[in-house]
């Protein structure tokens, strides 16, 4: 059997905290950003948002040859 790959888009743009959880940035940030509130500019800054329970586990198998899992 060859070796399973990990899935690239994911390890691009997921990683795993050191306590297991799967952490991704916040999107809509790269344009259009004058029609937004400052309050909603502000929250979008943030540098990492969870995943929501339901996909942790299919992250982590796409992740699943990388550190931290």
């Amino acid at each position: 059997m060859p070796k399973m790959k990990s899935h690239k888009a994911s390890k691009r743009r997921l990683r795993v905290t050191r306590n297991g959880k799967v952490v991704r940035t916040t999107c809509g940030v790269r344009h259009n950003m004058t029609r937004r509130d400052a309050k909603t500019k502000r929250n979008r800054r943030a540098k990492s948002v969870t995943v929501n329970a339901g996909n942790v586990k299919r992250a982590k198998y796409a992740l699943a040859n990388n550190a931290n899992v």
